[in-house]
């Protein structure tokens, strides 16, 4: 009964296990659904199989106890009519009923056995289908959120970059504004030197300014002296 290890196959698969191997979650959940009502009517088939084949080692069991009875009263009905020899005829053939009642016995009771353990199956995996048909919304639902939340996260790293450049170039900045700084700040110092060197010029011929008053005394004096 290939149907019976298959079965257990399927009771024991890991769907989160199945989730994490598929490409796609939610086209996976719905492909696992459809192939579990594909083993489901499988195992629907086989358990009505073995259900008949209880019903008929049943029937036959049943008949055969029926025919027992029925020899052993015909028996007795010949003995109490005075004939010995056809009671003997019916007991010969209660024994072979008889015989036939241990073999019938057993396997309707293997029937059964199989037909219980069938129908037990049977009815686990249509709830655990059923369980999974309800939790197939769910299931979708997180695969979005996930999805949703992924996309999230690629933004978030794309903001990361962005304030990395932004740092990046507040740096340069920075940079820039140092340099501009130095620039102006060596322009300023050269006309610095520039004005110095106009002052000192204008400081040699400062130093040492024309006395008109003395000039003239100094002329009157060289006139009276004849000189």
């Amino acid at each position: 009964m290939g149907i019976l290890t298959r079965f257990k196959d399927i009771m024991s698969a890991n769907i989160n296990a199945l989730l994490d191997k598929a490409e796609d979650p939610e086209k996976m959940i719905d492909q696992y659904l459809r192939n579990l009502e594909k083993d489901l009517a499988e195992v629907k088939a086989e358990t009505a199989s073995v259900m008949a084949e209880e019903a008929r080692t049943k029937r036959e069991l049943n008949e055969c106890n029926e025919q027992i009875a029925k020899m052993q009263s015909y028996a007795e009905k010949a003995l109490l009519a005075g004939n010995e020899a056809d009671a003997r005829t019916f007991l010969e053939k209660k024994q072979v009923l008889v015989s036939n009642q241990a073999s019938l016995t057993q396997l309707a009771q293997t029937a059964e056995a199989n037909a219980t353990k069938m129908r037990q199956m049977h009815d686990k995996l249509v709830k655990d289908a059923a369980e999974l048909e309800a939790k197939r919304d769910t299931i979708k639902a997180k695969v979005k959120a996930a999805k949703a939340q992924e996309k999230i996260n690629k933004v978030a790293s794309k903001g990361m970059g962005a304030s990395s450049n932004m740092a990046a170039f507040e740096k340069m900045e920075a940079k820039a504004d140092k340099m501009l700084d130095e620039a102006n700040a060596m322009s300023e110092l050269n006309k610095l030197e520039e004005d110095n060197n106009i002052d000192s010029l204008t400081a040699k011929y400062d130093a040492n300014p024309t006395n008109q008053a003395v000039d003239d005394e100094l002329a009157a004096l060289k006139a009276q002296m004849g000189l």
